[in-house]
């Protein structure tokens, strides 16, 4: 049995549909978005050791997917979570486990950087067969406008002219089916990219035509940066690190593309205009006004 943590999430709805004809359990919080699956499902939470520990029970492949970074000092709540999973894990007897992680993880790193180098330093220390899947940015950031930095309607950052390869959350997924249903890759993390980098000028033109509008990405100085972000509700230390983070990202850390995505599904990743065309009617009604 696989079982799927983050199930309902942007990558985990994929992944289920994917493995539809595979023996699928879902973990979910709750059981509405878990009947939408259209899949097995148990309802849990991940701060709940018992029930992490009841649904593990009789799985043999995991998918760990849970949580993010939160704008909170001190160590993310998701690496307790998903140490308590693999802790389980190891109890329950799983065989393998392909965790979600980000590309450039490492602990000490700033907000999920660093949250995923603690949770993989966790995993790669158990007894756990184990992939880790470490995409680029992702695409579907920019479906509604809700996980990028926004105001009045345009794009802010500090990446300056530096490219990002972003990658479609359905690329992730269908990556995640192919080794939770075939030979275990166990050691082996996979950089997960589209194949092309863009500048953010360059995606917010490709936006503006989607939307039919215009959509600018405003470039700022980094510390100008943090004080707009805190401007708009966030506290000042998470927006410094957003800030800090980004400016690392403006040096090309995140601009190689790679062919992971191929190698492992047999197929080209999509492309940023793919995902456009895709998803078009959503971007037209969140970006246009």
């Amino acid at each position: 049995m696989i079982l799927v943590f983050g199930a309902s999430g942007t990558i985990g709805r994929h992944l289920v549909h994917l493995l539809r004809d595979a023996d699928v359990t879902a973990f979910v919080r709750d059981p509405v978005k878990g009947e939408e699956l259209g899949c097995r499902y148990v309802v849990g939470d991940l701060d709940d050791p018992a029930a992490v520990a009841a649904a593990l029970r009789g799985a043999d492949r995991v998918f760990l997917n849970a949580g993010g970074a939160q704008p909170s000092a001190g160590e993310q709540p998701m690496v307790g979570q998903q140490r308590t999973v693999i802790d389980a894990a190891v109890e329950a007897g799983v065989g393998y486990v392909v965790k979600l992680s980000v590309w450039h993880a490492r602990v000490g790193g700033r907000l999920a950087e660093g949250a995923h180098g603690l949770v993989e330093q966790h995993l790669k220390a158990s007894s756990l067969d184990w992939s880790v899947l470490a995409p680029s940015g992702f695409m579907q950031n920019f479906l509604t406008g809700a996980a990028v930095f926004t105001e009045h309607g345009d794009i802010l950052g500090a990446y300056g002219d530096s490219r990002v390869s972003y990658v479609d959350c359905a690329d992730i997924a269908a990556c995640a089916a192919t080794l939770l249903t075939g030979e275990p890759r166990a050691g082996e993390t996979f950089v997960l990219t589209g194949p092309e980098a863009f500048t953010h000028t360059e995606i917010a033109a490709k936006l503006s035509a989607v939307a039919g509008r215009e959509i600018r990405y405003v470039d700022l100085p980094a510390h100008t940066f943090a004080t707009r972000l805190t401007g708009l509700g966030l506290p000042t230390s998470f927006a410094e690190d957003v800030a800090a983070l980004f400016t690392e990202v403006a040096t090309g850390r995140l601009a190689p593309t790679t062919t992971a995505v191929t190698d492992l599904t047999g197929r080209p990743a999509h492309t940023f205009d793919d995902f456009l065309r895709d998803n078009a009617d959503t971007i037209r009604a969140s970006w246009s006004a």
